[in-house]
């Protein structure tokens, strides 16, 4: 396949070190590879050439994976977006496949995953392959969706969850629970 025949991708990740990686794999799977690392770097990129493929990254510096989502959809309906996470949930599935997104997966993904997951057909019933989530794991998903809608700021966040300050960052300095 020759480069002008090959599908477009943009692949939307703040590693530079994933996204050399995971370019050249998919590269070498026939796609034309664009590589944003960041929301913001990305948007004028899709404007410019809505990409027919999309790998995003679910949080990054800057805005969330889940606006460039809603962009790509909209700027192309039949646009097929994986969007990828280190910290999977239902609730974030859910909506990144709400906002348009063709599956959700969590990280690490390799690249014939991902092709694996262009062709899944988005039909709002999500599917994660990750046991029931306990009780920390709940708490500490809550606290970072918390965090997203405070935009990091850590007091705003404790007022928010009714919670000191030091015991948030306390809560923010340990690694996430296991499963």
């Amino acid at each position: 396949m020759n480069r002008e025949e090959s599908a477009t991708l943009l692949l939307v990740d703040d590693s530079t070190t994933f996204c050399r990686v995971l370019g050249t794999a998919l590269t070498r799977r026939g796609f034309s590879v664009s590589i944003a690392h960041s929301v913001e770097e990305a948007i004028p990129m899709a404007h410019e050439n809505p990409p027919e493929f999309a790998v995003v990254d679910m949080k990054m510096n800057g805005a969330s994976g889940l606006v460039l989502v809603k962009t790509l959809h909209e700027l192309d309906p039949n646009t097929r977006i994986v969007v990828l996470t280190g910290y999977a949930s239902i609730n974030t599935a859910v909506e990144a496949i709400k906002l348009g997104a063709t599956q959700y997966l969590a990280k690490p993904a390799n690249a014939d995953e991902i092709i694996a997951a262009f062709r899944h057909e988005a039909d709002g019933n999500v599917e994660l392959k990750t046991p029931l989530t306990n009780i920390e794991m709940l708490e500490w998903e809550h606290i970072q969706r918390v965090m997203q809608e405070h935009d990091n700021n850590i007091s705003a966040t404790a007022r928010a969850l009714n919670m000191h300050r030091r015991t948030l960052q306390r809560k923010l300095n340990k690694p996430p629970p296991c499963r």
